[in-house]
């Protein structure tokens, strides 16, 4: 009997390794995803950190070719920024072979060199007139060609201000919609690094201009009178509110005898009854422009106070002495000029076209302008003044002030205005005794017509002038 053969086993081993080197495949395949995505991970967290971290701008900038590479898999980047001035220029570059380096960066610089040299609108129908186009064609023309090159733009609030480029030399490489991304998301870093950096040089530029602002401010601050002086016969209030940090507003109590100056620490003065002149004035402006002027008023007047000239000739000479600057700068002075005796009390005074000051007497209740014809102090060279006098008596007040009470404006648009001004006047000399009273109310008045917390657009600066 002939043995029949046991029926053949297939072997277990070899029936499932078709299935077991797809299931080992798989996994390498995970695995090697699971690799790639941790280095790209670990390659733009690297550059979120640089963002946050570095301090120079360039820094920064230095990583983004390097990044860009790595995140693409290419051989290299490059970095080309666009200056204010329409030039372009290399920011940055790298490429893992030094020589080949050194030759991208030879052409690079050559295709930067024509392209800020080019008139766009002189190039060939092949070539567009738009410069990123231009400068993507320009290097495309002048790389090897076995060196493939793409790029995204650096765009700074929806502003290209750049473009990044890789370089890959592989003939196998593609330029897959992940790489796209992966280099965009640098580009993105990269436009977040620059407006950071643009951002932060505004802010210190700013800090800067505040810190110059707070001592030009300091400066006029101390030009202005700290006190009122102790005039025989008179009680006087003052005050300046600017509108901004430095204003154009100007007022000043002149003794016309320097003598009676007694220079101390607080430059305190001392009563006296010898004339003293009152003055106001107002720059055309706002700001350190008309706070410089006002400076500058304040130097000349005060020179021309010691000569001892009437009112109109002051106002003459300091006309004449200021126009050539005034006129330079395109700005005016109003100024109204007044000088009291305490011994006649007469004041006498002229106006360069000035708010004229109000004058409240007592005998009839009755409210009335001091002015006089005369033109703004820089207007012309040759312009005239004229002089007046008032004889004043007891309990007679005189409120001096600048346009910016009368031009304050509500919510609404409407003018505070010369009428209602008045009115205030009015009622202020009426109801208060004391010349701070009077001036406080008067504040008070045009502060609620534009509306508590709300601010003026121009200065505002007040005299009360009251006759013991």
């Amino acid at each position: 009997m002939t043995a029949l053969p046991f029926p053949h086993q297939p072997s277990t081993s070899r029936e499932f390794a078709p299935e077991t080197t797809s299931v080992l495949a798989l996994k390498e395949l995970v695995a090697s995803v699971y690799r790639e995505q941790t280095k790209v991970q670990n390659l733009l967290s690297s550059l979120g950190f640089a963002l946050r971290s570095f301090n120079n701008l360039n820094q920064f900038l230095e990583l983004t070719p390097l990044m860009a590479a790595r995140v693409t898999d290419a051989d290299g980047g490059a970095l080309i920024l666009y200056k204010p001035n329409e030039q372009i220029s290399l920011a940055h570059l790298h490429f893992q072979d030094a020589q080949v380096s050194q030759e991208i960066r030879q052409k690079l610089e050559s295709v930067i060199a024509e392209v800020n040299t080019s008139d766009l609108t002189q190039q060939p129908p092949q070539a567009t007139t738009s410069l990123p186009d231009y400068l993507d064609y320009q290097i495309r023309q002048t790389l090897n060609p076995s060196l493939k090159s793409y790029c995204t733009p650096i765009l700074v609030k929806n502003i290209e201000r750049g473009r990044l480029y890789v370089f890959s030399r592989p003939p196998q490489y593609v330029w897959t919609p992940t790489r796209r991304k992966l280099l965009q998301l640098v580009a993105d870093q990269t436009a977040v690094a620059i407006a950071n950096n643009e951002l932060t040089l505004e802010l210190r530029s700013k800090e800067r201009q505040d810190r110059e602002l707070e001592i030009a401010s300091d400066i006029q601050l101390r030009l202005l009178p700290r006190k009122c002086p102790n005039i025989q016969g008179v009680i006087l209030a003052a005050k300046c509110k600017t509108a901004n940090r430095v204003g154009g507003d100007y007022y000043d109590f002149i003794p016309t005898n320097y003598d009676q100056l007694r220079s101390n620490h607080s430059e305190e003065v001392v009563s006296t009854s010898v004339p003293w002149s009152i003055v106001i004035g107002d720059v055309m402006g706002k700001g350190v422009p008309a706070g410089l002027i006002m400076t500058m008023t304040r130097g000349m007047l005060r020179a021309e106070v010691l000569n001892r000239h009437t009112p109109s000739h002051i106002l003459q000479h300091l006309n004449r002495v200021m126009y050539a600057d005034l006129d330079n700068s395109h700005r005016f002075v109003t100024l109204f000029y007044a000088e009291y005796n305490p011994k006649t009390r007469i004041l006498s005074y002229s106006n360069a076209a000035h708010n004229p000051p109000l004058i409240w007497q007592t005998a009839n209740h009755q409210i009335f302008a001091l002015d006089t014809k005369g033109m703004l102090i820089g207007l012309d060279p040759d312009s005239d003044y004229e002089d007046a006098q008032i004889q004043l008596h007891s309990n007679d007040t005189i409120v001096y002030y600048t346009d910016g009470f009368t031009d304050a404006m509500n919510q609404n648009g409407e003018r505070f205005g010369e009428e209602r001004w008045q009115e205030a006047v009015h009622q202020a000399c009426e109801i208060e005794q004391n010349p701070q009273e009077i001036l406080d109310y008067l504040f008070n008045q045009v502060q609620q017509f534009i509306g508590v917390g709300n601010n003026n657009s121009d200065d505002m600066t007040l005299i009360v002038m009251k006759i013991a």
